[in-house]
């Protein structure tokens, strides 16, 4: 039977929100899956702009190559947190990277339900 932990984004330091200062590839650590392909993180992200004005953010999903590996969202100005990465699934040490097209406005917040199998 599978069991389900919480855990922090491995880019994160203690919990606290990631800035995301890269504006091109490769983009700022978000997290590093579990290694193996066993078991899987279940991977939940939210974003904020604070910046005045609306800014592009790319999530680097496993692998930098666009556009197999990227998710792109323009998040408002100073709108609240937004979700941008609804739980999906990834595995086998790969890495969530984040650039965006202003440095040090998109704040990325969130967690990861690790499924150990």
């Amino acid at each position: 039977m599978a069991t389900y932990s919480r855990e922090l984004l491995s880019g994160s330091t203690q919990g606290k929100q990631i800035k995301v200062g890269a504006t091109a590839t490769p983009g700022t650590l978000i997290h590093t899956a579990v290694s193996g392909t066993t078991d899987l993180d279940e991977i939940w992200l939210y974003a904020v702009n604070s910046s005045s004005s609306g800014v592009k953010l790319t999530i680097e999903w496993g692998e930098a190559s666009a556009p197999d590996g990227h998710v792109e969202v323009t998040l408002a100005a100073e709108d609240g947190y937004q979700l941008v990465v609804p739980g999906l699934l990834l595995q086998n040490a790969l890495v969530v990277r984040a650039f965006a097209g202003t440095t040090n406005v998109i704040l990325i917040n969130g967690y990861v339900n690790r499924i150990d199998k």
